[in-house]
């Protein structure tokens, strides 16, 4: 496929005489996400690229060339909720012991593989970093999806190879703020009551109903029913209440920045 996957799919809607409405209705998709997909700022799941293939009669090649498709280089348990990350239009973090991968600088990243268990060789851990970062070029996007990142003060205070490398992760984080890319909110130590215990991301849809995704050790969980969702939902409201205000935090991330290099 010589031309951009968004190209080839507009190119060969176009050959169809149809508008984007017309291939969503035959797809089964919201026009905003065909227009998503032609212009790059989305990648379809696996499914959708299916639905594409049999709406175009383009047999299996929307689906073989599928962007994105990193589903095979994470852990089993995040397949399904890196999927859905891709299509989601808002995305709430919530990060505990270290920063939310799509907020994760490559040096930040690399020291937390190199720490995993059981250890990886070099070209793994190259991969899994590799992998980590492609995911964070969502935030390319200056619109979506909207991200809001709620951190647990011990992610900014527990030191991940060194104050270089935190001094270097923190100020990635208050770029993106002050950019105004994502909000940032810091739970300070003591702050209410820790109903979330684990690593937590809520994400919501153009077209599709809310999901939530934790994680603990080796071990992720993808949530769809609404009555689970909205509990998580609620927990991660309530700790947000307890959290710093956007202004407050970016200064709490600014200061422990300024902390690091003052140590490097």
């Amino acid at each position: 496929m010589a031309k951009t996957y968004g190209q080839w799919l507009k190119e060969a809607r176009e050959a169809k005489g149809w508008s984007q409405q017309e291939l969503a209705n035959k797809a089964f998709m919201s026009r905003s996400m065909i227009a998503a997909i032609e212009g790059g700022q989305r990648h379809p799941s696996e499914n959708d690229a299916k639905a594409l293939d049999a709406a175009l009669g383009t047999g299996d090649v929307l689906v073989t060339f599928r962007p994105g498709a990193l589903k095979g280089q994470v852990a089993d348990w995040f397949g399904k909720a890196l999927e859905l990350e891709q299509q989601a239009t808002v995305i709430r973090e919530f990060g505990l012991s270290f920063m939310p991968g799509i907020l994760q600088t490559e040096a930040y990243a690399d020291v937390l593989m190199r720490r995993s268990y059981p250890p990886q060789n070099e070209e793994q851990r190259h991969k899994d970093v590799v992998t980590r970062l492609q995911r964070a070029k969502m935030l390319e996007d200056p619109v979506t999806p909207v991200v809001w990142a709620l951190l647990d003060e011990g992610v900014l205070r527990r030191s991940f190879g060194g104050p270089a490398i935190m001094a270097e992760q923190l100020r990635h984080v208050a770029g993106l703020v002050e950019r105004e890319r994502i909000r940032v909110h810091v739970l300070p130590f003591g702050a209410g009551v820790p109903l979330l215990t684990g690593m937590v991301s809520l994400m919501w849809f153009e077209d599709q109903p809310p999901v939530a995704y934790t994680e603990g050790l080796r071990m992720g969980t993808v949530h769809d029913s609404p009555s689970v969702v909205e509990r998580i939902r609620g927990a991660y409201d309530q700790a947000l209440s307890d959290a710093r205000s956007l202004e407050e935090s970016l200064a709490i991330v600014r200061a422990t920045a300024e902390e690091y290099e003052r140590h490097d």
